[in-house]
């Protein structure tokens, strides 16, 4: 199975407001960068939006790494709380209807394709990767 790391951030100007997102994906010594931007969105939806978008290009199984600076996204998958989501019927905890389900929902699908590790990044730090997602991110909302 394939090794691909990929690299994710979404941003929005206001929350609501117009956002981005980036991605780049790493194969070996290959990289791919993809980005793309919505008029009136949040900056959760963007964040889920950058990882759906990427692991769609796989095109076989593989063994993915996914670093993000959201921890939404991340902790979604590492501490379970999807799994929780899908049981109750895609409610929270409080019995709330889950925000975003249907991109939550082609998520865990797009998952289930792959072997996937989310891990945490901090933000806007020294990650150069993380970095240029962000660049990417903030960028593609400058083409709306």
């Amino acid at each position: 199975m394939k090794n691909v790391t990929i690299y994710t951030d979404g941003a929005c100007s206001g929350n609501p407001g117009p956002g981005g997102w980036g991605a780049i994906l790493m194969y070996e010594d290959i990289k791919k960068e993809i980005s793309g931007a919505k008029k009136d969105t949040t900056n959760n939806i963007m964040e889920i939006t950058a990882v759906l978008e990427a692991l769609k290009l796989l095109k076989q199984e593989c063994n993915v790494k996914v670093y993000s600076d959201s921890a939404y996204v991340v902790n979604a998958f590492n501490q379970g709380w999807i799994e929780n989501w899908k049981k109750n019927n895609w409610r929270t905890s409080g019995k709330d209807p889950v925000k975003n389900r249907e991109l939550w929902e082609e998520l865990y699908e797009l998952t289930q394709k792959h072997k996937v590790e989310f891990i945490k990044v901090k933000g806007h730090s020294d990650n150069e990767f993380n970095n240029r997602c962000d660049y990417l991110a903030t960028s593609a909302i400058k083409t709306l």
